[in-house]
C-alpha cells in the first residue's frame, strides 16, 4: 500500500530531552505491558500510527505500517489512521487513540482531564501501559524527525524552521542525555531512600 505522506514537524532540543525523559520514565510500564498482553499488538500499532499521524515521521510511518499489516489491520484502516481518522478502529480503543493524538499534538503536555478519561475507560494499570506506548512512539517520532532533518540538510534540502544545531543536538545529544537522565533518576531514588524518616510525636 502507499504510505500517507505529510508534513514533518520540527522539534527543538529541550523538547527532545523531555520526550526522552518521559519515555525512560515509562519504560518499566512498557515492558510490563509486553509481558501482560493486556494491550494487543494490533491495538498498540493503532496507537503508534495515531501518534505518527500528528508528527509526520516517515521512518515510523513505514515501519509501523508494515507491523500493522502483519497484525491484520487493513490497508484502508492504516491509511485512515495516518490521516488522523479513527472510524475504522474498534470502538473500545477510541478513547486511547484520541488521547494519543492529543498527547502528540501537545508534545507531551497533555491535559490531566484527558488522561483521566483514559484511566476511567481502561483502569489505572492499562492506562499506564497506553501512556508508555504513546511515549515510546513519541520518542521514536521526534528522534526520527531530527535524524531525517539532518540527513536532508546534508543533501542540501533543510527542513523549514529547523536548524543544524537543533538537529545535531538531538541526533548526537542522546549519547549524553540518557546517562544524565538515568543518573538523575538514580540520585533522586537513593536520596529518597536515605532521607531520614520523620519521627512520630
Amino acid at each position: 500500500m502507499d504510505v500517507v505522506l505529510f508534513n514533518q514537524r520540527v522539534f527543538d532540543v529541550p523538547t527532545f530531552y523531555q520526550v526522552l525523559e518521559n519515555m525512560l520514565a515509562s519504560s518499566g510500564d512498557l515492558w510490563a505491558s509486553h509481558r501482560s498482553g493486556q494491550i494487543s499488538k494490533a491495538f498498540q500499532e493503532r496507537i503508534m500510527l495515531a501518534v505518527t499521524s500528528v508528527n509526520g515521521c516517515r521512518y515510523c510511518s513505514y515501519f509501523h505500517t508494515s507491523l500493522a499489516l502483519k497484525e491484520g489491520l487493513s490497508a484502508d484502516e492504516i491509511h485512515h489512521l495516518l490521516s488522523g481518522e479513527f472510524a475504522d478502529a474498534p470502538a473500545a480503543e477510541a478513547v486511547a487513540l484520541l488521547f494519543a493524538e492529543h498527547y502528540a499534538e501537545s508534545a507531551g503536555h497533555y491535559d490531566v482531564a484527558a488522561y483521566q478519561r483514559v484511566t476511567d475507560q481502561y483502569g489505572d494499570k492499562v492506562a499506564r501501559y497506553i501512556l508508555a506506548s504513546i511515549r515510546m512512539i513519541m520518542f521514536g517520532n521526534v528522534y526520527g524527525l531530527m535524524f531525517d532533518a539532518l540527513q536532508s540538510r546534508v543533501r542540501g534540502k533543510p527542513f523549514p524552521g529547523s536548524s543544524v544545531w537543533q538537529e545535531i543536538g538531538g541526533v548526537f545529544g542522546i549519547i549524553v542525555f540518557i546517562p544524565m537522565i538515568l543518573l538523575r533518576r538514580a540520585w533522586a531514588y537513593f536520596a529518597g531512600r536515605l532521607a531520614p524518616t520523620p519521627r512520630k510525636a
